[in-house]
């Protein structure tokens, strides 16, 4: 480490690897608080609350950078792209942590990197060696691990946490075709956005309006302030230190979620649910590691 260069490399992955840490703390902190607003108001009400907040929120960052809120390149074929599948990836995880363990949801989408490494592959032509092939299909057994189909512990709720799963992948791929024009603050000002379709999608389904009481107002307000701080975290964290250093951090978005379901809802996820999820950690690990050998093999 003598070398200057790879002392200042090390320091920007650090750097990177504790922006990306927090910003898994505070998705981990939206999603509990999420959790809790939808034990009193339903689902699509709590989507709609918290996509204005967050799209109020993105909407004066950008304008307080110089940045108009929305531009016509929010309107091209990849955003349109990004926006369906961010609609889907939001209404289903909202659905999933409401209606069943935060520990297990987390854990199920966990596996989204390897599907956009898939979906990569599909759309993209990137190439994927049978050792990646290999890894993915491990995460996947461990998706299988934790859902136990055609047992007594499957939980056919458990499919919502799927559906996201998807709708998430559908949107990190849509995101590499998005014009590099927008920012981290215009993103946000579509992201939050989407929610609010998302809710009023759900929200015929879910009962009668209520009116939230204070606790239940300063959650939501809570829930959009550390989901903003978890957005920005995770951009300063991509846009610092080294891909394939900083990446793996974002497994530690399970940890939280594990320590908050168990604090705060009285979870214990059962044996076969932290295998599942170990399994689907290290296999994300080692295809991205897989993935960053290949991209130092290929030739400049």
């Amino acid at each position: 480490m003598s070398d200057p260069h790879a002392r200042l490399g090390a320091a920007f992955n650090l750097r990177g690897a504790v922006f990306m840490v927090l910003s898994m703390a505070g998705f981990a902190v939206e999603d509990s608080l999420l959790k809790l607003a939808a034990v009193s108001l339903p689902p699509g009400q709590v989507l709609i609350t918290f996509g204005v907040l967050g799209t109020a929120t993105f909407a004066a960052l950008a304008l307080l950078a110089g940045e108009a809120p929305l531009t016509r390149a929010m309107l091209g074929r990849a955003m349109v792209l990004r926006s369906l599948s961010e609609v889907t990836g939001r209404l289903f995880y909202m659905l999933a942590i409401a209606l069943t363990p935060l520990s297990t949801a987390s854990a199920i989408l966990q596996a989204t990197p390897l599907v956009v490494m898939v979906g990569a592959a599909m759309l993209f032509g990137e190439s994927i060696g049978p050792r990646r092939w290999l890894a993915v299909a491990l995460g996947f057994g461990g998706v299988l691990l934790i859902l136990r189909p055609g047992t007594d512990g499957f939980g056919a709720l458990s499919l919502l946490a799927i559906m996201a799963m998807l709708g998430f992948a559908g949107r990190d791929l849509a995101t590499r075709a998005a014009p590099v024009s927008l920012s981290f603050r215009q993103l946000g000002v579509v992201g939050f956005s989407m929610l609010i379709v998302a809710g009023l999608i759900v929200l015929p389904f879910g009962g009668p309006l209520t009116a939230p009481d204070g606790a239940t107002w300063a959650g939501l307000l809570a829930a959009a302030a550390a989901g903003v701080c978890a957005y920005t975290f995770l951009t300063v964290a991509m846009r610092t230190g080294q891909v394939g250093a900083v990446t793996p951090f974002r497994y530690t978005r399970l940890i939280f979620a594990m320590v908050a379901g168990s604090a705060i809802f009285g979870e214990t996820p059962d044996g076969w649910t932290i295998i599942g999820s170990a399994v689907i950690i290290l296999a994300g690990i080692a295809a991205l590691r897989l993935s960053r050998q290949a991209a130092t093999a290929q030739p400049a």
